[in-house]
C-alpha cells in the first residue's frame, strides 16, 4: 500500500484547509486510515481515524468540533477537512495505515504498515 498526502499549506487562525491522503494498493478490510501530527518539540498525536469501510470514526479532543474525517471509496482517498485553525494546529500532518483498534493503540502506532509523507500545516496567529 502507498499513502500519498497533500493539500498542507499557511492558513489564518480561524481557516481552513483540507488534507487529502491517496491510497494505493490493497488494504486489509480491518485497517483504519489514521492521520498524525508532530509539531517541533512536542510528541506524535493521533488526530483523526476513520475504517476501511468509512464506518467508524475516531478525533482527538483536541481536534473534535473542528476537523472531519471521511473517505471516498471510489478512489480510496480519505480526506481531513480542518475548520476553524488554531497557530496550536501547526504541525507535519502525515497519514498512516494501521489496524482499526482503540484509540490508545492506535496511538502508539506499534501497528502502523504503511506512512504516507508529511505534509506541513502551518497557522498564524
Amino acid at each position: 500500500v502507498q499513502l500519498q498526502a497533500c493539500g498542507g499549506g499557511l492558513v489564518q487562525s480561524g481557516g481552513s484547509l483540507r488534507l487529502s491522503c491517496e491510497a494505493s494498493g490493497r488494504t486489509s478490510r480491518g485497517y483504519a486510515i489514521t492521520w498524525f501530527r508532530r509539531a517541533p518539540g512536542k510528541e506524535r498525536e493521533l488526530v483523526a481515524a476513520i475504517s476501511w469501510s468509512g464506518g467508524r470514526t475516531y478525533y482527538a479532543d483536541s481536534v473534535k468540533g473542528r476537523f472531519t474525517i471521511s473517505k471516498d471509496n471510489a478512489d480510496n482517498t480519505i480526506y481531513l477537512q480542518m475548520n476553524a485553525l488554531k497557530p496550536e494546529d501547526s504541525a507535519v500532518y502525515h497519514c498512516a495505515a494501521q489496524p482499526w483498534a482503540t484509540a490508545q493503540a492506535m496511538e502508539r502506532a506499534s501497528g502502523v504498515r504503511y506512512w504516507g509523507q508529511g505534509t506541513q500545516v502551518t497557522v498564524s496567529s
